[in-house]
Order: C-alpha cells, then sequence, then structure tokens
C-alpha cells in the first residue's frame, strides 16, 4: 500500500511548508483537517507525541486506521509530506514499535517521519536498533530525521552538534534530523542562541520545525510565528539557502512546558477560533519570509 500516494501528496521538489495537527488535539480529525484547508495550509503533518496530544496506542497505526486517514486527507484536499511520532528508538520494543509507524507514515503518504532519538544512557542499544531500522526505512522510501528534544533530559541529540556527529557516523541517507529550536529553548536553556544552533544544523536536516515561544516564571509558553523570542526570522533567512528543505509550522497551543521542562496540557482543547487565528498568521508570516 504504501506506493500509492494519496492525491495531494507533492513530491520533494520545491519547497513544502506543512502544518502541525498537534493544536487541533481534542478536535476530531476531519474537523481538524477542514480547518487547515480554510486557512490555506496545503499539507498536515500528523502528530502522535506522548504528552502533546491525546493518548493513543500503537493501534492507531494500524491499515484500519490508515484508511480512515487517507480518505480525511482526500476530502480536505491535503497532502501529507511528514509524521511527527517521537519515541526513544533506545528502547527494546523500539524496532517493533517504529517499524509499524514508518509503514503508517508510507501508507498516508509521508516521506518523512520525526522522533526522538535516544537517553544517552541507551546509546547501545539505539546503535543497534538504527542498523535495523535505517535499513527498514529504506524499504519504505521514508526517511528518519531525529529531533532535539525539549524536556531537559540528556539525550544524545541535545544541540545541533549532536546531531550532526549522528547523521554522520550513521552515513545514511535515510538520516536526517528535523531541528526544532524552540525545544532547544526549554531543553538546553543556557545556549541562548537557539535560531544559530537551528542554523547549524540545516546542512544535515531533511525537515525543520518552525515553533516559536516566550517565557514566563510559570514556564515556556508557544505562540506564533514571531511573536516570540526564537529568532524565527534568522532562521527563515537561513533556509532560504536550501530552497528544498520542507518546514512545518508547530504551534502545540494546548499545552506549555513547565519551569522544569516538562509539557503540561490544559484540560481542554483550545477553541477552534483560536487555533485558527494562530495558525493563519504563522502561515502567513512563514510563506511571506521563505518567498524569495
Amino acid at each position: 500500500m504504501h506506493g500509492n500516494r494519496p492525491l495531494g501528496a507533492v513530491a520533494l521538489s520545491g519547497r513544502i511548508v506543512s502544518v502541525s495537527a498537534a493544536p487541533y488535539d481534542g478536535h476530531p480529525l476531519p474537523v481538524a483537517l477542514e480547518s487547515l484547508a480554510r486557512i490555506g495550509a496545503s499539507h498536515v503533518e500528523p502528530a502522535f507525541i506522548v504528552g502533546y496530544t491525546e493518548p493513543f496506542d500503537e493501534t492507531a497505526f494500524l491499515p484500519s486506521r490508515v484508511a480512515a486517514y487517507r480518505r480525511a486527507l482526500r476530502e480536505a484536499g491535503l497532502g501529507c509530506h511528514a509524521v511527527s511520532s517521537h519515541i526513544d528508538l533506545g528502547l527494546p520494543d523500539a524496532v517493533e514499535v517504529f517499524t509499524g509507524r514508518l509503514a503508517f507514515a508510507a501508507d498516508i503518504g509521508a516521506r518523512i517521519i520525526c522522533t526522538n532519538a535516544a537517553a544517552r544512557a541507551r546509546e547501545g542499544a539505539f546503535r543497534r536498533n538504527m542498523d535495523i531500522l535505517l535499513r527498514r526505512a529504506e524499504g519504505f522510501d521514508v526517511v528518519i530525521a531525529l529531533e532535539n528534544p525539549g524536556d531537559g533530559s540528556d539525550n544524545l541529540f541535545n544541540v545541533a552538534a549532536d546531531g550532526l556527529d549522528l547523521v554522520r557516523r550513521f552515513a545514511s541517507p535515510y538520516l536526517k534530523l528535523n531541528y526544532d529550536a524552540a525545544n532547544t529553548a526549554s531543553h538546553r536553556p543556557m545556549l541562548a542562541d537557539f535560531a544559530g544552533d537551528a542554523i547549524e544544523a540545516l546542512p544535515a536536516s531533511a525537515h525543520a520545525h518552525i515553533k516559536d515561544l516566550i517565557r514566563e516564571e510559570a514556564g515556556w509558553f508557544f505562540t506564533a510565528i514571531g511573536r516570540g523570542t526564537i529568532g524565527c526570522d534568522r532562521i527563515l533567512a537561513a533556509l532560504r539557502d536550501y530552497p528544498d528543505l520542507p518546514v512545518s509550522i508547530e504551534l502545540p497551543s494546548r499545552i506549555h512546558r513547565g519551569p522544569d521542562a516538562r509539557p503540561l496540557r490544559q484540560a481542554m482543547p483550545v477553541p477552534l477560533a483560536a487555533i485558527e487565528r494562530d495558525l493563519a498568521a504563522s502561515l502567513e508570516a512563514v510563506t511571506a519570509r521563505l518567498s524569495p
């Protein structure tokens, strides 16, 4: 099934700007996709991230769910180029779990799947698992894009230099980066130049998350692109030198990160009107800054 891309999916030529489904946490899939189409998005990045979205298990990636997702994409007129589905790739069941997620990504038309690397303590298991997963990624023709975390833990990919080293070590066209500067802000706040670190990661990236935030006493709060302190203008300016690199606007507005950097999810979904307002402003800001 993964050889049949859904109608509306766009090939790798040219820039693809996706919008993450994360802000629609708590809203039904058709409602979220219709909303994205309404604000002018062309591609959605499905988000399966523990702590960011409603609880889910591996049944979310079964073939029956694939068929439903493809149908919803087709009805909304949206493509899917990237999926976020984060796990620790050093865990004992990572190969089995992530293979199912690779298959799901391929079957809904995605060419990239974003995930975390692994806790540094699981480095050996991560390397063994990746030897298998990269062969499977090649079979599905889906690039694994490692994303730096935001929770303050010690990961194999804490800052750009770590990610660049991992990509060099594996030397596979199916292992690249998906750098998120807003994650670095809570993960390594003493780094300070979050935009600069993001720019350093671009040569090894297959995808980039564009996300903005502000820091307050109660933690880190996500905001529309350009209204925060990350330096998104600098990142977007640097991206002009990478005209084929796909990006995704991520605004997980139902959560914020507490002072300890852990995600805190509010009880009720964000109202649709508020989601659309901030995403529309972000989409306009990103497309304007990426224009030649």
